[in-house]
């Protein structure tokens, strides 16, 4: 803990690796995602939250930033791509036991995970762009039995182990003083992801054991907590909203006009 060795501190960002939701289409007659040729990103709240615990290590100087992602080998990328910003370790869960997993069978392994590190503050992006549940981050959370805060918007560091942060809602702000160990979850408003230097980049990318891989047989997660026939979250059907009609445009509309249209959405229940 920060307490140890003055102001240095532990900082864990889990991220996730997602499709670009930008290039997603949905099969008509499956209803499910094509994923096939569609490029893979960092989940944008998660860059927010990698930038966050960077700019923490910067206040902080001998902090540590570490990186958990959870899925299957190609998310090594995202993870690389995190280092070459800045962190300075990554790992990667990655099993097939894993496979399926909810928000809450995920949150299960993460928060493991971190109970087998050594931190202060936790940061999470506040959902992911494919399931925007919203959920993992206050699971992790409450597994690791933590205060968390979330959607952040704004973060200050009173003394070593004491934060004042804003939180944003759909009222306004308000703020929040909170204690290490934390969690909190990230929001655009935050800040700006840094770009990665070309040294960061080719460091990251030149030595395959840059980035961690941890397994079942390193957690010995019990399989009710995993996977997805211990996932309680049943997705029963994902589509395509249809495309409504472009409406009617009436230009220099005069008054007359414009009381028929008022007339014709109380004619339709709509005023």
């Amino acid at each position: 803990m920060a307490g140890k060795d003055g102001d240095r501190m532990k900082i864990v960002v889990s991220i996730k690796q997602v499709p670009d939701t930008t290039e997603v289409r949905i099969d008509p007659k499956t209803n499910t995602l094509i994923r096939d040729n569609v490029p893979s990103i960092i989940n944008p709240d998660d860059m927010n939250a990698i930038e966050a615990a960077l700019q923490l290590k910067d206040k902080n100087p001998g902090s540590e930033v570490t990186l958990v992602c959870m899925g299957p080998t190609q998310a090594d990328v995202a993870l690389r791509e995190g280092l070459a910003m800045g962190a300075d370790r990554a790992i990667l869960i990655t099993d097939r036991a894993f496979g399926g997993s909810d928000t809450w069978a995920t949150s299960n392994v993460i928060a493991t995970v971190i109970q087998e590190l050594d931190y202060d503050v936790v940061f999470c992006g506040r959902q992911a762009i494919d399931g925007d549940t919203a959920q993992v981050g206050p699971q992790i959370a409450e597994r690791l039995d933590i205060p968390q805060v979330t959607y952040i918007s704004n973060i200050e560091q009173k003394s070593e182990d004491t934060f004042v942060v804003q939180r944003k809602t759909e009222d306004g702000y308000f703020e929040v003083e909170v204690k290490t160990p934390c969690l909190f979850t990230c929001i655009k408003e935050l800040n700006t992801p840094r770009y990665p230097h070309m040294r960061g980049i080719m460091e990251a990318f030149e030595d395959d054991d840059n980035v961690e891989r941890w397994t079942n047989d390193k957690l010995n997660i019990p399989a009710e907590m995993i996977g997805l026939r211990s996932s309680p979250t049943r997705v029963k059907r994902t589509f395509v909203p249809e495309q409504k009609k472009a409406g009617i445009v009436i230009p220099d509309a005069n008054e007359e006009e414009v009381k028929k249209v008022f007339e014709d959405l109380k004619l339709k229940h709509y005023i």
